[in-house]
Parts: C-alpha cells; sequence; structure tokens
C-alpha cells in the first residue's frame, strides 16, 4: 500500500498541465477576447486545409461531436464560418470560413503568435521547442 502522504499534487504530470492550460487561456482570452482558444484552432484549421466536413473538422482539431457541433454552432452565430450541406451527401454538413472569420483570424494571428510566446516565455527557446516537441510526443 501505497502512503496517502507520497502522493504530491505539484509532482503529477495532469495537474501541472492544467495549470499551463488555465495560465495560456487567460493570456490568449486577454489577448484574442473575441473568440475562445477552442473556436480559433477551428478558424485556424479552416484557414489551413479550407472547407471540411464537420465532422473531419472535428477531427482535425481533436473534438468529439458534439463539441464540435457546439464550436461551430457558436462561431456561426458569430459570423465566422457558414455551414451548407454537402451536394453529394446531404447528411453531411460542410463548414466555411466567412469572409469575416477570415478576416479574423488574419488580424488576430500575430496576437496568437505573441499568446503562445508570452506562454512559453519563462523557458528559453530550446526549452520551449524541446516542450512542445515532447508533449506532441505524448498526443
Amino acid at each position: 500500500m501505497t502512503d496517502a502522504k507520497s502522493y504530491r499534487l505539484d509532482d503529477q504530470i495532469g495537474y501541472v498541465l492544467r495549470r499551463v492550460t488555465q495560465r495560456h487561456l487567460a493570456i490568449f482570452a486577454a489577448a484574442i477576447p473575441e473568440v475562445t482558444t477552442t473556436q480559433f484552432a477551428v478558424l485556424a484549421r479552416l484557414a489551413e486545409i479550407g472547407p471540411q466536413s464537420q465532422n473531419h473538422l472535428g477531427r482535425e482539431t481533436a473534438m468529439d461531436a458534439a463539441t464540435i457541433k457546439g464550436v461551430v454552432d457558436r462561431l456561426a452565430k458569430l459570423g465566422y464560418v457558414a455551414t451548407s450541406a454537402d451536394p453529394a451527401d446531404r447528411r453531411r454538413l460542410t463548414v466555411r470560413l466567412t469572409e469575416a472569420g477570415e478576416r479574423l483570424f488574419v488580424d488576430r494571428l500575430p496576437t496568437a503568435l505573441s499568446v503562445s510566446a508570452e506562454t512559453v516565455s519563462p523557458l528559453t527557446p530550446e526549452e520551449a521547442l524541446l516542450l512542445k516537441d515532447l508533449l506532441l510526443r505524448l498526443t
């Protein structure tokens, strides 16, 4: 049996990752108040790969079906994306950036890059790259 005192919360990777995520979310929200990080990820992926089925977009942004639906619905209400039925399969919903969504993404891209830089600012550039590489190995 393990002694309860041997479990130190600050040594647990999940706890540390959550704290880092909270810090990043706060930095992002202060810098880009128009959308959430999750919404910005959808805009970024659509800017990168173009119109996608909602299902594929969810996979491309690591969101389950319910989450991507909610994110797309909110972005559509904000006027940043538009949806349409796929002509080949009316059950499939295609999502694309609107002009407003593309403009927001392009205008906020330098800010988003600075948010990422600020998030890792306590690290050297080499440490920041190593951290990203190590985290990618965990995905």
